[in-house]
């Protein structure tokens, strides 16, 4: 038996981690340690040479996907005697730097439980994991733990509290962790023109909804998301466009279009198959791309241009933004099911 003391950098912190570390301590058979620091991540390991040899080769291919090892190094420490392996407080070291992940667009899984009725995540517009969700927008400070970051006002219902202290569920230490009982909610609000105070109009659903027909009027929607605004409307309606470009002073620049997904992007641009995979990649980049003749986009979206910017939606909200509400049969009872066009997010 001996005694290992890790060191890792990079980007580790904010991409599940330590819930990996975690787990393959606890597989290869090793008791001690792993926590966040403002310099990186610390670990410290007892067990049997070629186990935590086997442990330290697993933190180099293994690693989650979201996460980048710059360095790694390991020095043998004298044997301590720890009963199990655990994930521990962070630390603070003074004047370190410690790269932090950029938010990352909704995860497959997370879509799946996004639309599934039977989920307790069922269309709430703020679900993430380990693997997706803020990082960067949300960090007031390193280590990276939720009291440092803008969740901190966010206590956790004894559901998301069982799933973060759960070394098999995927939400295992994830920091933004919520649900519609604990977690931030929507809603939406306009000015009112006597005193520009604002006053809120409705929440969940049913504002979803109700900036779904504002939009399909014509008009202006400001959507919170990752990192700001997005100033919206309807990007085949050329009066909506217009205004918008009136009110941004934006005389002949090109706006950004987000479309519900690849099938509507084929419908107004032409479309490699590359050019498919770099839309869908977790990145979720603005490509610029061929405009088909046969596009009803609004010519004022890209006056004298021949191409679009095109982005898929990155965030559960744009999801259900692109989404009918008549998905939710009780909310939507009566009510006129709207199918969105192609939005300009600008």
């Amino acid at each position: 038996m001996i005694g290992t003391k890790i060191h890792i950098t990079g980007i580790v912190q904010g991409v599940g981690f330590r819930p990996f570390v975690f787990t393959q301590a606890i597989q290869k058979g090793l008791t001690g340690w792993v926590c966040n620091t403002s310099a990186g991540v610390d670990i410290e390991v007892t067990g049997e040479p070629v186990d935590i040899s086997l442990f330290i080769q697993s933190l180099k291919s293994e690693a989650p996907p979201l996460a980048r090892i710059d360095s790694l190094d390991s020095q043998e420490i004298p044997l301590k005697p720890y009963d199990t392996f655990e994930i521990v407080h962070s630390k603070v070291v003074s004047d370190a730097f410690q790269p932090i992940s950029p938010d990352i667009g909704i995860c497959p899984d997370c879509l799946k439980e996004l639309f599934d009725p039977q989920d307790r995540r069922y269309r709430y517009p703020f679900i993430n994991c380990t693997n997706c969700g803020p990082r960067l927008t949300i960090i007031e400070d390193i280590p990276y733990d939720r009291p440092k970051t803008t969740m901190r006002d966010f206590a956790m219902c004894p559901n998301c509290r069982a799933e973060y202290d759960d070394p098999t569920n995927r939400r295992f230490h994830a920091q933004p962790i919520a649900c519609s009982d604990c977690g931030p909610q929507v809603w939406l609000e306009y000015p009112l023109r006597e005193n520009k105070a604002r006053k809120q109009v409705s929440q969940g659903d049913n504002a979803i909804y109700n900036v779904q027909k504002l939009l399909l009027s014509g008009k202006i929607v400001a959507i919170k998301g990752l990192g700001g605004f997005h100033l919206a409307c309807d990007a085949t309606n050329p009066k909506a466009v217009t205004e918008l470009r009136r009110r941004k002073l934006r005389v002949d620049k090109p706006f950004a279009l987000m479309m519900a997904d690849t099938s509507t992007v084929e419908g107004h641009c032409l479309l490699t198959e590359v050019e498919r995979e770099l839309l869908e990649s977790r990145q979720r980049p603005i490509l610029l791309l061929p405009r088909k003749e046969t596009s009803f986009i609004a010519a004022e979206v890209a006056p004298s241009q021949n191409t679009l910017g095109v982005m898929l939606p990155y965030t559960p909200l744009h999801y259900l933004l692109f989404t009918p509400v008549d998905n939710n049969k009780k909310l939507a009872r009566g009510r006129k099911s709207y199918v969105m066009p192609p939005l300009v997010m600008t």
